[in-house]
């Protein structure tokens, strides 16, 4: 695979080829938006990159690459397309598999935007707050809250 070639068709016995690739990648694809220096907890979204205003992922890390490589190697881009049956946790089967959907559409990656930085104590609480509001917007976001929030009644 030469360097910036897409990843598409590396066969299940390259994943290491991928992996090199996407290490590669993830430079170009991890953003820092927040304008602040980084300290404490990121809040992140992941979307798109080809509509990054839109996140389909809201989550926090102290370690934006190394989540950001962990998201995409927990996706397993290399085997087949197939339902995610690795994923121990099934609320983030839909994650995974648009992380995969994305992939097979000519090899993309998702795109990481580090929106703000906070206190490591508030990290849980900002997550949420971003969460619900992408809902409100009516982003199509993938988070676990989402069915949650689905399974809530409205309070008056």
């Amino acid at each position: 695979m030469a360097e910036g070639e897409p990843a598409r068709g590396v066969s299940p016995r390259e994943p290491q080829a991928l992996n090199r690739w996407v290490r590669q990648r993830a430079a170009h694809l991890l953003v820092d938006e927040s304008g602040a220096e980084p300290a404490g907890t990121a809040i992140y979204a992941l979307a798109d990159p080809r509509d990054v205003r839109t996140p389909r992922y809201i989550g926090q890390t102290r370690a934006p690459r190394r989540r950001f490589l962990q998201h995409v190697a927990q996706a397993r881009l290399w085997l087949p397309d197939e339902r995610p049956w690795w994923i121990k946790e099934p609320k983030l089967r839909p994650l995974y598999d648009w992380l995969r959907e994305l992939h097979r559409d000519d090899g993309r990656l998702p795109a990481m935007i580090v929106t703000e930085w906070v206190e490591d104590a508030q990290a849980r609480t900002v997550e949420r707050a971003r969460i619900l509001e992408g809902l409100a917007r009516g982003w199509p976001i993938l988070n676990y809250e989402v069915e949650v929030q689905g399974r809530q009644m409205a309070l008056l």
